[in-house]
């Protein structure tokens, strides 16, 4: 019988770890799962016996949001070592594990079938269709056991502001812990950034729904279709009865290229775009299409475009591809189905010319790192080069609408809001946050820690508070 392969580099690199533990520390399911789940340890599991971590259940869990190798001094990517031996137990018909791995999604995740499709991704490792239908069955059959809990003080009232899977996340804990929750949506349905912009072959939309179902039977008070600051006053929740708040409303607003053109016919936002198409709206994008930026949402808008029958699409991006903020295996995929990635390009100016739209960019180099570790683009001067597209579509980051919060709620000049790392409460008493409005755009599973941590964290300070006021009353 064949060994598991594990590669000569990654041995080495590994053979001079530094144990900082920037791995497991980083990792949302170490948090979910610990002490069971810990990332460098499989790494030693599978580097010492390799042949026994074919059988282990851990190496199915990984949820593949980087977050390890993002901070790993030497730059080991975990999740791609993990999948190795995946796809060596694949082969081999050796699915004791995977079969466990599924039995602990359903018991410890929120949102089990929904965060199968988006972050454990089983048919990647290639386990045969039959063999990944019955597991994905199970998550169907009955809602995920993670969200159970005892009544504590059923008359308190919270509200969560924003549907997505932090805000959801908090729901269900704290609604299984007996508290009245509101859950406000400024769309028709609950479901945030899951419903408006992850694409259909990445979480088919009756899978969504189907787990969206199970979540409000459990006595989650929706309130769809309400903006706060617009519908509903933020201080006017306090009137209401809430005696806390929790903010989940994630990072739906695009940054600007900050260029001229860029408000000219065909240039579309990423988001309003995968929105549109997730509402099954009639969309022209033409033949050709530039998609400008190099994160998730860059490579979710080409492959959706590609899907939507362009024919050519290009992602331009101004850094290196080793600097993508994509997921490297989205990136792979991408290009398996045709994407074209054009790397150290930056746009300097949209004009149409008939139906075309010409976008120069200007050819770029990298110069020392800066704070988020990567090197920065600088222009060469004279190295501009033109390109023609139907469409251009803009992915180059989203950040937070705080504009509703009072004045007393700190956040940074970006908008994310400042909150206490501890116990995630913001600048103002009462009111928390978490998920993408504080870390900026993140992946499923850190969205949902952050939620559950937040309810977490809410049930203390409401528990203190009431304590409080009992004592007063006395």
């Amino acid at each position: 019988m064949n060994s598991v392969v594990i590669p000569m580099d990654v041995r080495k690199k590994a053979k001079y770890c530094f144990e900082c533990g920037a791995c497991t520390a980083s990792c949302p399911m170490t948090e979910l799962l610990s002490p069971s789940y810990n990332p460098r340890s499989l790494l030693n599991q599978i580097l010492s016996d390799p042949e026994k971590a074919l059988m282990e259940k851990n190496i199915w869990l990984c949820a593949w949001c980087y977050r390890c190798c993002r901070r790993c001094p030497q730059g080991l990517k975990l999740p791609e070592i993990f999948q190795l031996v995946k796809i060596e137990a694949t082969k081999r018909g050796i699915f004791d594990g995977f079969e466990q791995a599924m039995e602990t999604i359903k018991e410890k995740i929120p949102f089990p079938l929904i965060c199968s499709y988006t972050c454990f991704h089983p048919e990647r490792a290639g386990p045969n269709d039959r063999k990944t239908a019955e597991a994905l069955q199970k998550l169907k059959d009955k809602p995920s056991q993670a969200l159970r809990g005892e009544a504590i003080i059923p008359k308190q009232k919270i509200a969560i502001i924003g549907s997505g899977p932090a805000g959801l996340a908090a729901a269900g804990d704290l609604v299984e812990l007996g508290y009245f929750t509101s859950v406000f949506e400024v769309l028709p349905a609950l479901g945030g950034m899951l419903r408006k912009s992850m694409p259909g072959y990445r979480l088919p939309k009756k899978e969504l729904e189907r787990e969206i179902r199970f979540l409000e039977k459990s006595g989650i008070d929706a309130r769809t279709n309400t903006k706060v600051g617009k519908d509903i006053e933020f201080n006017d929740l306090w009137h209401e009865g809430y005696e806390a708040v929790f903010v989940a409303i994630g990072a739906h607003k695009s940054r600007k290229l900050r260029i001229k053109g860029e408000n000219l016919k065909g240039v579309v936002d990423a988001l309003d775009f995968l929105w549109k198409v997730n509402m099954k709206q009639k969309i022209k994008l033409g033949s050709k299409v530039g998609v400008i930026g190099g994160g998730n949402v860059a490579v979710d808008a080409a492959r959706t475009a590609l899907r939507h029958g362009s024919q050519q699409v290009s992602i331009l991006y101004r850094r290196s591809k080793e600097e993508m903020p994509a997921n490297p295996w989205e990136i792979t995929e991408a290009e398996k189905e045709g994407v074209t990635i054009k790397l150290l390009v930056s746009p300097r100016e949209i004009k149409r010319k008939g139906k075309k739209l010409e976008l120069t960019c200007a050819k770029m180099e990298l110069g020392e790192a800066d704070e988020t570790g990567r090197r920065t683009p600088h222009p060469i001067e004279g190295s501009e080069i033109l390109h023609k597209f139907d469409t251009i579509i803009v992915a180059i980051g989203e950040s937070p609408d705080t504009s509703f919060l009072p004045k007393k709620v700190k956040v940074d000049n970006r908008g994310k809001i400042l909150i206490n790392p501890f116990t995630m409460e913001t600048s103002m008493k009462g009111v928390f946050a978490g998920g993408d409005v504080v870390t900026g755009p993140a992946s499923v599973m850190e969205a949902i820690v952050a939620g559950k941590r937040a309810a977490c964290t809410i049930t203390k300070y409401l528990k203190t508070k009431a304590h409080k006021e009992n004592n007063n009353g006395h």
